[in-house]
């Protein structure tokens, strides 16, 4: 019979002492090294009955989950095996299924079959199932953009998120900044940022999901030309554990997934984008065709009262034509408007990073109604930006928040029958630094236009100096 490393490690701890006299054995070195997590645990992907936990170990060994309600993990359920190799950089995922809506699950890893000898392996981690599609409750959706570890090695944003205490957390992109045509060097930006120990405590517990923009796709201001985009979204695979990536005809990071009764729509405006100073036209993409069908054959095919969709870029027009953001490619924008206003899919919300500083936006419906307000949240680990003081003039319900690191929350709640969500911006601290915007869900729909009612003071003193006067600052 073959003896183990753990065999002989529990030999050793029985043993406990030598015989005097008696030299131990000789040995040679341990080529193999001890078993252990590099990265992680995060956790991924939930739904209803099943939560995705993601790790990155120190070789090829085999992964197991073990799970329970029980802290102490009597009478635990384990996963299937899951063997870590090369080819994914020791990346796993592990999945407990079988959970009850929005039940909360403690749970360990196992590495060839045992907790590891040393390192984070004996501990134990919990996290919770996504409420059901049917839920009345309550939960809070978090997100941000624009992490940078060159800048920010400890990230005292996460100590804000932790004290909000979110149920899901999104990745709006600039997750990493990577800035190389390495998918090596890539991959070590991930396991930079996924090594800062602010962070450890909500990865561990809260769900994440995740899409890129353009300094985790490769390089500053990259689209479709990008040589190496196929390495880019292997190791974006390798290290977000999303429900989806794209679609076999369209290769990408977009997805749909639905928590609660809310679904969203995570989009990928960097693997099929022109150019940005491309002439604007039909012919010019950020999303690509195939993916442009997808979202607007999803967004009909939605019944959920809220729509949440996330874009790396900036929705409004206010920067100049050729940047980055949708302005650029405004005939697919508002190709999108129009289908959500049309069609009266009600419940549409936008989300967005990229500008490192906080913004809170509305696309007015004009004549027939139906507003769109976008919530922008950068950075989360960046330097703040200044440039926008020289934008274009855009209707804001809330002025610019340009005074540090930053996040975004969503409150969703359901206990009504007219479902209503708090927009919100926090800072490190956890605190907003605004007054938050609310909305029901019956705000949101062709007939109902809410943008000048839910302005605060200065924006809407400077939005009608605008209007009247063509000056909006000064």
């Amino acid at each position: 019979m073959k003896t183990t490393r753990r065999d002989i490690l529990m030999m050793c701890g029985a043993a406990g002492t030598v015989v005097a006299g008696v030299a131990p054995a000789s040995a040679g070195p341990d080529w193999d090294g001890y078993p252990r997590i590099m990265q992680g645990p995060r956790v991924g992907w939930t739904g209803p009955d099943v939560a995705m936990i993601w790790l990155r170990f120190s070789g090829n060994y085999e992964a197991i989950l073990e799970y329970g309600i029980d802290p102490s993990l009597r009478s635990a359920r384990r996963s299937a095996p899951v063997q870590a190799k090369a080819e994914t950089d020791f990346t796993v995922r592990l999945a407990a299924e079988g959970l009850q809506p929005g039940q909360t699950i403690y749970y360990r890893v196992l590495i060839d079959g045992a907790p590891t000898i040393v390192d984070r392996g004996r501990r134990r981690w919990k996290t919770r199932a996504a409420p059901s599609a049917d839920d009345r409750g309550r939960f809070r959706i978090a997100f941000g953009s624009c992490a940078r570890y060159a800048v920010s090695p400890d990230q005292p944003v996460w100590d804000g998120v932790e004290k909000a205490d979110p149920d899901l957390f999104l990745w709006l992109g600039d997750n990493i900044y990577g800035d190389n045509t390495s998918a090596e060097g890539l991959r070590e930006e991930y396991r930079r940022q996924l090594s800062v120990t602010n962070l450890e405590p909500i990865q561990s517990r809260v769900p994440q999901l995740a899409i890129w923009d353009d300094h985790d796709f490769a390089l500053n201001d990259s689209d479709r030309r990008n040589p190496v985009k196929k390495e880019a979204l292997s190791a974006f695979r390798d290290y977000w554990a999303n429900p989806s990536y794209g679609l076999p005809s369209a290769p990408g990071v977009f997805f749909r997934h639905s928590f609660g009764q809310v679904d969203l729509f995570m989009l990928d405006n960097r693997y099929d984008r022109s150019p940005a100073g491309d002439p604007d036209g039909p012919d010019k993409t950020a999303l690509g065709k195939v993916q442009l069908q997808w979202l607007m054959d999803e967004l009909q095919s939605s019944t959920a009262p809220f729509k949440v969709i996330a874009s790396g870029q900036g929705w409004t027009d206010a920067k100049a034509f050729g940047g980055e953001s949708w302005a650029s490619y405004l005939h697919e924008r508002n190709m999108i408007l129009d289908f959500i206003r049309q069609n009266a899919i009600r419940g549409v919300i936008l989300i967005s990073g990229d500008t490192h500083v906080a913004e809170m936006n509305v696309l007015p419906g004009g004549a027939d109604g139906y507003d769109i307000v976008e919530c922008v949240s950068s950075p989360l680990a960046q330097e703040t930006a200044m440039s926008w003081l020289n934008y274009k003039p855009v209707p804001r319900l809330r002025q610019v928040y340009a005074g540090g690191v930053n996040f975004g929350l969503l409150d969703f709640d359901f206990t009504s029958d007219d479902p209503t969500v708090r927009l919100d911006i926090r800072n490190a601290q956890g605190d907003s630094v605004w007054d938050p915007v609310d909305l029901a869900a019956s705000d949101l729909q062709p007939g109902r236009s809410f943008w000048r009612a839910r302005m605060d003071k200065v924006s809407a003193r400077r939005w009608q100096r605008f209007e009247t006067t063509g000056v909006y600052y000064g």
